[in-house]
């Protein structure tokens, strides 16, 4: 073999070992980026940077401001957070003052508020044009029960009696509500009456801008035959024998009313809730509301909140972000249906 045959095959034989080297560096150096690279992925999170602010849309002392003073409460001692909470109250607009505010903060994680089924019925009823599916819901956290109440010496005795009567003739009784058409008072007895297939557009409502007191005031005082209320504001009086509770809208009964059925015990298929929960701008992202929702799991889960809610005559009605989601496309579709039934929308 001539000289240069050799030479060129040496050459040949240097660049092919050179090639090889060179693939196998560069599948070692890419295994390693694609490894860095999902790691990061899977270990993405966020948490606040700054201090956190929950909007109550309402003055101090009312129902939003409470469970915006609880979970502040709450998440500071259990150091569920790390970051410092403040409370902000805007009031106005049955809620949308707040509410507004809250929208303006897009994609920010450390503004929520707390919200109720306001966020539907301001809408539904056009004294708003904020909906829920402007936010980002986070979590479902309490409820108050309602319940139907009659003077002591009522002839009926129990929510089927006076359904019956409804039924018979829906314009019959007259009903006391407060203070307007439109809220969970009024809502609640139009789900029991339609489920007991009553003409809810007939029925007789005499409505009350004072609200409880002046509702049941004018109930003892045989103005009206009976009331559609919150259950907290009857416990003075129905302690005192005054009043008659014909059934009450939980799933199960309530230890302040023992000897009181519930609508599902006498047949009727309703469970309502006057719930409250919380809610952040629009465009959080999925890190954002993870962190949320693992906040509120814990949160109630603790002694101190149940101790809380207990102590205020607040019952716990936790749903997590997806399940208040889908529960919020149900009440809105079942407030819209009730509404439009009762000549309240179109």
């Amino acid at each position: 073999m001539s000289n240069l045959k050799k030479v060129l095959l040496v050459l040949l034989s240097v660049l092919l070992v050179l090639s090889l080297t060179a693939c196998g560096s560069g599948s070692s150096n890419q295994q390693p980026q694609q490894g860095s690279s999902q790691q990061q992925d899977s270990e993405k999170t966020w948490k606040p940077e700054s201090t956190v602010e929950i909007v109550a849309p309402a003055n101090p002392g009312g129902g939003w401001d409470l469970l915006s003073r609880n979970i502040q409460s709450v998440v500071t001692e259990q150091k569920l957070v790390d970051q410092p909470i403040i409370i902000t109250n805007k009031p106005g607009g049955g809620g949308a003052v707040g509410w507004t505010y809250l929208k303006g903060k897009k994609g920010n994680g450390s503004v929520l508020a707390v919200n109720s089924s306001l966020i539907l019925l301001n809408n539904l009823l056009g004294s708003s044009e904020l909906s829920y599916k402007d936010f980002t819901p986070l979590a479902n956290l309490t409820t108050e029960w309602e319940v139907v109440a009659v003077a002591k010496d009522s002839p009926y005795t129990t929510g089927k009696e006076l359904l019956d009567a409804l039924k018979a003739d829906p314009s019959k009784l007259s009903i006391g509500v407060g203070p307007t058409l439109g809220n969970d008072d009024h809502i609640q007895f139009l789900q029991i009456c339609k489920a007991y297939g009553i003409d809810v557009s007939k029925l007789n409502f005499i409505v009350y801008p004072g609200a409880g007191g002046e509702e049941i005031t004018n109930l003892l005082g045989h103005h009206i035959d009976l009331i559609t209320i919150s259950m907290a504001e009857t416990l003075e009086q129905y302690r005192a024998g005054n009043l008659r509770i014909l059934g009450v809208s939980s799933p199960e009964r309530v230890p302040e009313l023992q000897d009181v059925p519930t609508w599902k015990e006498q047949g009727i298929d309703v469970v309502f809730a006057h719930w409250r929960g919380i809610m952040g701008p629009p465009d959080m992202t999925p890190e954002q509301v993870k962190y949320w929702s693992d906040v509120f799991a814990k949160m109630v889960q603790s002694d101190k909140w149940k101790e809380l809610l207990k102590n205020q005559g607040q019952y716990d009605y936790y749903m997590p972000a997806d399940e208040y989601t889908k529960f919020l496309d149900d009440q809105n579709n079942t407030f819209s249906s009730l509404l439009k039934e009762v000549g309240l929308t179109k």
